[in-house]
């Protein structure tokens, strides 16, 4: 039996028409409207106060932590909503290259078209929703593995396999659906609503705000080189690795020994902005000059509200993505980046690297013990150190701020 194939040429202005799809997931609404569905859940998030200050706040509930509703609330009012950090530009600097992802229940990929433009589209066939491409590469194009569909880099639809006898069918409304897309330094962001300025004076006020000239000045920028990827999967709320991070080196000392006598722990410092605090260090390694020292003279910490920090230490940038996997279990993937002069330095590297691996076992292992200790009935609210958990404070009061707008 003959196989008929349509070819489609790609027209640029496409009209609107119930097949043309929302860039929102659908599952996305207000508190209030989600509310309805889930009674109990206006009980769950009032059960913290951003307004009372800190040296008086209990924490938000273990129920924050280890109810599925409320994650599921979470991804519709904190993940589906602002712009989210997916992945960085030197994994697309040539046309044709692409990555894919996923955020909760959003597939997405990202790709850089044959214009050299910036593209995002849900990574989702629009014949019968396979997922089109996996991983990262490069690709003149995307072809479904289900049943051919094909779709141009700028997401039009190119070709549709055996279609004969189809009605009412106008080829350049099923061509994929986009997502705002935008960088901010080395950082490719992703944004899931529809109506949003993705100028970038506008993607850098409402992702850093103030702390945009700090992070720069402190050398967040695309001249480093990009080193190896690590994912980590961990048995806990993704909040629990976010507290963690955001506890001012309070468990530095006693969880992470070797680190701590690399740093200079009475000179934390904690400031924070409006969706972003930092976390500075002076190290101690300057005092051990002939030893090896992948730390340097002072480290930053930056956490972007709500999943994402970049850590600034010696000729290193680290970055932490934390994704959500269910209530209680998260990705976490680092990606590593170093200065030019030592890309080539593979001794510091390895040792560098063997170093930071010992970190983040030790933080697994508290994260995940953490997480067995919210799920205890004996557990339900806790406290904050005023003087070193204020970044904790601030990222907690801005999930409240969130969950119920």
């Amino acid at each position: 039996m003959a196989m008929t194939v349509a070819t489609f040429q790609p027209k640029t202005l496409r009209p609107k028409s119930p097949y043309l799809l929302p860039n929102l997931p659908r599952r996305v609404c207000n508190f209030k409207a989600f509310s309805l569905h889930n009674p109990q859940l206006p009980s769950l998030v009032g059960q913290f106060e951003p307004t009372i200050p800190i040296e008086r706040a209990g924490t938000p509930p273990s129920s924050w932590y280890t109810d599925p509703s409320f994650y599921s609330l979470e991804l519709d009012t904190l993940f589906y909503r602002g712009w989210q950090a997916v992945g960085y530009t030197e994994q697309i600097s040539n046309a044709g290259e692409f990555f894919t992802g996923r955020l909760g229940n959003v597939e997405f990929v990202v790709c850089q078209d044959g214009d050299r433009k910036l593209q995002a589209f849900h990574n989702v066939c629009r014949h019968h929703a396979m997922l089109l491409a996996y991983g990262s590469g490069r690709k003149s194009c995307f072809v479904c593995p289900y049943h051919g569909w094909t779709y141009g880099l700028d997401g039009a639809l190119l070709k549709a396999t055996r279609i004969t006898g189809i009605q009412n069918f106008n080829e350049h409304e099923f061509g994929l659906v986009p997502l705002k897309v935008a960088t901010w330094g080395p950082f490719i962001l992703l944004n899931m609503e529809q109506n949003v300025d993705s100028d970038p004076g506008s993607v850098q006020n409402e992702w850093l705000g103030s702390s945009a000239e700090v992070l720069s000045n402190n050398g967040i920028d695309t001249s480093l080189s990009f080193v190896c990827r690590r994912d980590y999967v961990i048995e806990c709320n993704w909040k629990v690795f976010c507290d963690n991070y955001l506890d001012g080196g309070y468990h530095v000392p006693y969880a992470h020994k070797g680190l701590a006598s690399g740093l200079n722990l009475d000179g934390y410092s904690t400031t924070m902005y409006e969706k972003v605090s930092i976390q500075k260090c002076e190290s101690g390694s300057t005092e051990r000059k002939n030893d090896f020292d992948r730390l340097g003279s002072k480290a930053l910490y930056a956490f972007v509200y709500p999943n994402f920090m970049i850590n600034r230490y010696g000729p290193w940038m680290d970055t932490n993505l934390v994704l959500p996997l269910g209530q209680r279990k998260c990705q976490v993937r680092f990606d590593y980046f170093i200065e030019a002069s030592l890309k080539d330095d593979t001794d510091f590297i390895e040792r560098s690297l063997k170093d930071s691996e010992r970190v983040q076992m030790e933080d697994v292992m508290l994260c995940e013990g953490v997480q067995r200790g919210l799920e205890s009935p004996t557990y339900n609210v806790g406290r904050y150190a005023p003087t070193v958990e204020n970044a904790m404070h601030h990222f907690h009061c801005l999930l409240h701020k969130s969950l119920t707008e």
